[in-house]
């Protein structure tokens, strides 16, 4: 199956007023050990979350604004357009929200994101994310590492891969009910990378819980693959054994790699890599070289060595 062609839009979206959003539980409160200064929140509405920051782990560049970053957005669950996503989730209730653990785990079930989160501090990571569209955000998440879940659960030996799936709920995401992509959505790591102390689950972003066009209320950052790996409103964790389908894999094998690492030598079959726009910025200073992993090869080359990347991408 192929997918229509998606230009990125080249002009920032009107602002959607994005509905009140309460807090994700009790459990949100306890998840953390140092609460935001009041100078850098977003008021009593905001569902304002508390964390301590990374900076060890973070980027020193300023982030994108909370408007462009809630404003242009990939999710087709909500729809194909960037603009698409703040205006048909709005309606998108992620409370109460559980998360399924299965395969090859000593520790499975069905588990509230609250019980998830209790045992899990959050801190914000300000990370580069680029999309396979040639475009990059600057983004200030809040989450856990996910090394700290699979410590919980305790992947067997057996397990050589994490499985990630989405909802599937056609009434309350739209744009599951048109055939765009085989759904629900699905992704995987390899265990080593999921392990890596720079992938995490996120649960906000600028200090606020995460909006629903950003993938409410639990997502994957990876930041050193393209964004199309940090799969949104997560539902299922698998421990498996081979490598996992993954949804834009499935769909078109030629333009989309299982490992999706950001490289500039490797470009999509339709436009180059070698450059990317960055969103926010003025349309003649936007465009900047793509870093090798996204600027984060210090941190994760070393998992590919010996590997052909022009193969393996």
């Amino acid at each position: 199956m192929r997918i229509p062609r998606i230009a990125p839009s080249e002009i920032t979206p009107e602002e959607v007023f994005l509905n009140r959003r309460s807090l994700l539980g009790g459990a949100l409160a306890v998840a953390a050990s140092q609460m935001v200064p009041a100078s850098e929140s977003a008021g009593p509405d905001s569902g304002q979350l508390t964390f301590t920051r990374n900076a060890k782990l973070s980027v020193t560049e300023a982030p994108t604004k909370y408007d462009d970053i809630t404003h242009y957005n990939n999710f087709y669950e909500f729809g194909t357009d960037k603009e698409s996503p703040a205006r048909e989730a709005r309606s998108f209730r992620p409370s109460p929200w559980s998360v399924t653990i299965d395969g090859e785990a000593e520790v499975k079930g069905k588990f509230t994101l609250e019980d998830i989160l209790k045992a899990n501090p959050l801190e914000e990571r300000i990370y580069r994310l680029r999309c396979v569209e040639a475009w990059s955000m600057v983004v200030p998440w809040v989450g856990f590492p996910l090394s700290a879940l699979l410590a919980r659960f305790k992947p067997t030996s057996k397990a050589k891969y994490v499985a990630f799936t989405t909802l599937f709920a056609p009434a309350r995401m739209p744009g599951q009910q048109a055939n765009v992509l085989p759904w629900p959505y699905v992704e995987g790591l390899r265990i080593d990378e999921a392990m890596n102390p720079l992938t995490l689950m996120v649960v906000g972003l600028y200090g606020k819980t995460l909006p629903n066009q950003d993938g409410a209320p639990f997502r994957l950052i990876v930041p050193w693959k393209y964004g199309f790996k940090s799969i949104k409103s997560i539902v299922k964790i698998s421990f498996v054994e081979r490598q996992p389908p993954t949804t834009w894999n499935i769909v078109a094998p030629d333009e989309y790699g299982f490992y999706a690492n950001v490289n500039p030598d490797v470009d999509h079959p339709r436009w180059s890599q070698a450059t990317e726009r960055k969103i926010g910025g003025s349309f003649l200073n936007s465009r900047q070289k793509t870093l090798p992993f996204n600027g984060y090869a210090e941190q994760v080359a070393s998992l590919y060595t010996g590997m052909d990347l022009r193969r393996y991408f």
